[in-house]
């Protein structure tokens, strides 16, 4: 599928972000085949773990410009943008940060597996059962 180049102009949680795309449109994003704990969900508590996966989130996106690449659907229930979210230059060697999977490596999102868009669940799933053999994020700390 398609990739584009977007700057993010907010983020609103560990998981969602906000961008504008190259034709000034703006766009919800939501990040495919990870679930962060929430911290902005009207009518639910922030959950533990919530304001880490955000700050991180912050840290690694804000501001930023990120590469958007696409899987089987593109847009969610709430008419989210589905995307898998790189950050150019920032991983090993100078490649890009696969955002979605540091978020999972970190022990900071679960996996959310929803078909047709599952290209990295296998991945996805190693890296959290890894986070969670060694205790990190959420599985340190979190019920």
């Amino acid at each position: 599928r398609g990739s584009v180049r977007a700057q993010v102009t907010d983020v609103i949680d560990g998981d969602t972000i906000e961008v504008r795309l190259p034709d000034d449109g703006e766009e919800d994003v939501r990040y495919i085949g990870i679930d962060t704990p929430e911290t902005v969900k009207p009518d639910t508590p922030v959950q533990c773990g919530g304001p880490k996966a955000h700050a991180v989130n912050e840290r690694l996106v804000g501001g930023r410009t990120v590469t958007l690449r696409f899987d089987e659907e593109d847009r969610d229930a709430y008419d989210r943008l589905l995307a898998y979210v790189y950050l150019p230059g920032a991983g090993t060697g100078g490649g890009p940060l696969f955002v979605n999977a540091e978020l999972v490596r970190r022990g900071l999102a679960r996996t959310l597996t929803i078909e047709p868009n599952d290209s990295f669940a296998a991945l996805f799933d190693r890296l959290a059962a890894r986070a969670g053999a060694a205790g990190r994020g959420l599985w340190g700390r979190c019920p």
